[in-house]
């Protein structure tokens, strides 16, 4: 797999997002599943793994963190905090305090002395960035992280936090339906020489290989409230999703791997992390990165899907308010 610079390590352009083997969308796998796509991601050769003290509200640090403790030493690991579970429910939380509390309960958790990159999961607006990222900067110097990330903010937070401390990533979505990045914070990665990393890059699997079918989906699934996904929008998208469809035929790939390729176009700097909980899919996400697309091809993808063909935001307004990332008019 080609590698790209995450946090000043050299690592294979394509993570994996630990989040819906304990998280997310509706019923997750079992625990036996959920080992096997870990262990496989290893066997593969992936390296980055990203999880959060939100995700399963602790279970998934706990089990990324049983099972790659024997393998701690050869992957690069991601964790997030100031976003978690407090009594069944979920609060922002930016307080200095509270995000050392996290960190602590994370090492526990992830059964390590040391996260290679540790992410503002968002950013508390009743409390200043520069306050959230300088204690940080303190878990840094202690030698409990290794670098400093940010989530779901925009361009011009992310230079005021790293005029505090050096910001080696951020992590937003982005995919081939979710371009706010490109309004300001691709840009802005670069310029500070900070790596992108996508989450949601198969569009919380509406680009993934099993057609979607929103009114089956379990009562406890984000996505059932997120617009896109909701009549008459989601109707819409699909045609979308056809044309893109022919496209990875044309290609002979599949439209995951179209989609992973394509983000791995936009930058040297991008780094996605799809999530699966299918062996068989984390397979194939892998290999698109051995895809290489033409700039005709690109320019096709981008005419067919963009933020003006896409119908529906990307998260209810109750949501969209806890952003700080640029959104298009």
């Amino acid at each position: 797999m080609q590698r790209r610079k995450l946090a000043q390590v050299e690592v294979p352009a394509i993570g994996l997002g630990c989040m819906n083997l304990s998280h997310a969308y509706g019923v997750p796998p079992d625990k036996k599943t959920a080992i096997s796509v870990l262990h496989k991601a290893l066997d593969l050769g992936v390296v980055h793994f990203d999880t959060a003290a939100l995700y399963g509200f602790g279970r998934n640090e706990s089990l990324v963190g049983e099972v790659l403790k024997p393998h701690r030493s050869k992957i690069f690991l991601a964790s997030k905090c100031g976003m978690t579970g407090v009594d069944g429910k979920r609060v922002i939380d930016g307080r200095p305090e509270t995000l050392q509390s996290t960190l602590d309960t994370a090492l526990q958790r992830l059964q390590t002395d040391f996260l290679d990159l540790y992410y503002l999961h968002r950013w508390d607006r009743n409390v200043p960035i520069e306050d959230s990222v300088g204690a940080m900067a303190d878990m840094v110097a202690a030698g409990k992280i290794g670098a400093i990330g940010l989530s779901e903010v925009s361009a011009n937070t992310l230079k005021k936090a790293h005029a505090v401390h050096p910001i080696a990533a951020l992590q937003t979505e982005y995919s081939l339906w979710t371009r706010n990045a490109e309004i300001a914070a691709l840009a802005a990665c670069r310029e500070i020489g900070a790596a992108f990393v996508a989450f949601s890059p198969l569009a919380r699997g509406f680009l993934a290989d099993k057609r979607l079918d929103p009114p089956t989906f379990a009562s406890k699934d984000i996505r059932k409230a997120m617009p896109r996904f909701q009549s008459p929008n989601f109707e819409k998208n699909l045609l979308l999703l056809a044309q893109i469809a022919a496209t990875a035929k044309d290609q002979q790939c599949s439209v995951a791997q179209l989609a992973l390729a394509w983000l791995l176009s936009r930058g040297e700097h991008v780094l996605p992390i799809p999530g699966t909980t299918s062996v068989e899919h984390l397979q194939a996400n892998v290999a698109a990165a051995d895809i290489q697309l033409d700039a005709s091809v690109v320019e096709h993808l981008d005419r067919i899907i963009n933020q003006h063909t896409v119908n529906g935001p990307r998260y209810p307004s109750g949501t969209q308010a806890e952003i700080d990332t640029e959104e298009f008019g």
